[in-house]
């Protein structure tokens, strides 16, 4: 292969993004780099940014081997691409005031709880069926969703585990609050995850990025890069 290069977009904090000086930064940028130096071929090796509508035809027209931008693995995105193994997975949390975690186990600790949870989104449906016994209280807006828990008007906070660790990493928590429990992991719910598009008819790449994957998972690099750009760790 002459080159890889990973195409992405500059609007996915802390993903892939551009950082005071300008430079292309974030999770994504590291770990394509971290990529090509598992497979050796760092001189080789490209990131590129272009804005999100324009992946497509970039890869299509060999303009980049792969896509690593937060795209969906979705069953019309499988009949155009081939995908890499997901890389990282969006949990549901449970965040509670500190001083007054749930105890395990969850499913009875938070029985009769009121637990917050915005509205119409697939963390209302993951929380009614794996909580039945809690109070569902259903939030239009997260900041009312965050204020209702630090003043005590509900007991927990339900929802993607992502934002709720930059939440409780931000001044807006005011350090009131932790995660409670473990992660949620339930792909009916949330989706597959996170991973690399690279053209149908590329499949030895595909085998390849998925190799390094495993090698940089296994070897606890995937952590570092990851603790880089989540101190409060989803996990």
């Amino acid at each position: 292969m002459a080159r890889l290069r990973f195409l992405t977009t500059v609007d996915f904090f802390p993903f892939n993004y551009l950082d005071a000086e300008n430079r292309l930064s974030g999770l994504h940028v590291d770990l394509a780099r971290e990529i090509c130096a598992e497979l050796e071929i760092m001189e080789r090796c490209q990131v590129q940014a272009l804005p999100w509508d324009e992946l497509d035809t970039a890869l299509e027209n060999r303009q980049g081997e792969a896509i690593i931008a937060g795209m969906a693995i979705t069953a019309e995105n499988r009949e155009r691409y081939l995908f890499s193994r997901p890389y990282l997975r969006f949990p549901a949390r449970l965040v509670t005031r500190r001083g007054e975690k749930l105890t395990e186990p969850l499913h009875t600790a938070i029985a009769g709880k009121r637990v917050g949870v915005l509205g119409a989104s697939a963390h209302e449906m993951l929380l009614r069926d794996l909580f039945p016994e809690a109070q569902s209280v259903v939030y239009s807006r997260t900041g009312w969703l965050f204020d209702d828990l630090k003043s005590g008007r509900i007991d927990a906070v339900f929802g993607d585990g992502v934002k709720l660790s930059f939440w409780l990493a931000g001044q807006n928590s005011e350090n009131c609050c932790t995660f409670a429990g473990g992660p949620y992991l339930a792909p009916e719910y949330l989706g597959q995850g996170l991973a690399i598009a690279v053209p149908r008819d590329m499949p030895q790449l595909a085998q390849a990025i998925d190799f390094a994957l495993h090698s940089i998972n296994a070897s606890g690099r995937f952590t570092d890069i990851y603790l880089r750009y989540f101190p409060v760790g989803f996990y």
